[in-house]
């Protein structure tokens, strides 16, 4: 009887992980391996897969457009994470106050969180419009002449950094405000009987205990960020869609694998990209054993 009761049990457990596993498996693990084998293959989605050992990687090093598209997602990372690491933390620090209306802030700071990123790219790509958008216009009227924001690779990186960041500081916020109601209340009452001002108390309390949250929002920022396609896909003007005024590693890869056909090239340039973020990612978490500290430490 403890036999058969323990089938059934599995049974049911098999029957509810089921779908989930088979799911799992063909559309996530089975996709990441075939990618794995296909990087080592030349293959343009008509003939079967060729195997060409390390020939991909060996071209994706001399590969001046691939190059030039890991240089657009750093300077794009350079620009973004500071500012939205920043101004994250200080709208959490107003959506923190005990004061009325705080309810109605917080909603609407979230709203373009969950709004579709191709809404937003085209909302942008209006208002950066240099002949009829909004925020040229508003530089007219201080006396400062806007400048053809997408048309230049320059100012459309720059554009899609506004963009990225008015879209995510509320999330951001969330985070940190999440971080900012876990410390606990005793800590502040017994800094203010020891007499510390409000800046010591921020210095000595808030931001140590804050660091947790920070190193999970700048691992969540890079991760998400090194793979950043959309804004970069809509919002640049282009002359086609294999001719692109700005290009990162992602749509380097669509690129190759749906404009060319180079499905094993392509692979071969995401498991480069996978490796990066993967190498930076152990870097973090090496280096947060100097800067993180927990309420227990």
């Amino acid at each position: 009887m403890v036999e058969q009761k323990g089938l059934v049990k599995w049974a049911w457990v098999a029957a509810f992980l089921g779908p989930s596993l088979i799911g799992l498996w063909v559309f996530v693990v089975l996709p990441i391996l075939s990618s794995f084998w296909y990087a080592f293959n030349d293959w343009n989605l008509l003939s079967p897969p060729e195997f060409i050992g390390t020939d991909n990687f060996v071209e994706l090093a001399g590969d001046d457009r691939f190059w030039t598209a890991l240089g657009y997602t750093l300077t794009f990372i350079a620009l973004y994470v500071p500012v939205v690491f920043v101004l994250g933390l200080a709208l959490a620090l107003l959506l923190n106050q005990k004061v009325r209306g705080m309810l109605v802030v917080r909603a609407a700071s979230f709203l373009p969180v969950v709004a579709s990123w191709v809404v937003v790219s085209l909302i942008w790509k209006w208002l950066f419009n240099p002949a009829y958008g909004l925020i040229n216009y508003g530089l007219g009227l201080v006396g400062i002449e806007g400048p053809a924001w997408l048309f230049d690779p320059g100012t459309a990186v720059a554009a899609m950094v506004i963009t990225s960041v008015w879209k995510d500081v509320g999330y951001i916020a969330l985070l940190y405000l999440g971080g900012l109601q876990s410390i606990s209340n005793t800590l502040y009452e017994a800094a203010h009987i020891d007499g510390a001002g409000r800046w010591q108390v921020a210095r000595f309390i808030t931001l140590p205990l804050l660091t947790p949250t920070m190193f999970f929002v700048l691992i969540t920022l890079l991760i998400n960020y090194f793979q950043m396609f959309e804004q970069v896909w809509l919002m640049p003007m282009r002359d086609s869609a294999a001719d692109r005024q700005v290009e990162v590693i992602v749509t380097e890869v669509v690129r190759n694998a749906f404009s060319y056909n180079r499905m094993g090239y392509a692979s071969a340039m995401s498991w480069v990209l996978f490796a990066l973020i993967f190498a930076i990612t152990l870097v973090q978490l090496r280096l947060q054993k100097r800067w993180v500290h927990y309420e227990t430490d």
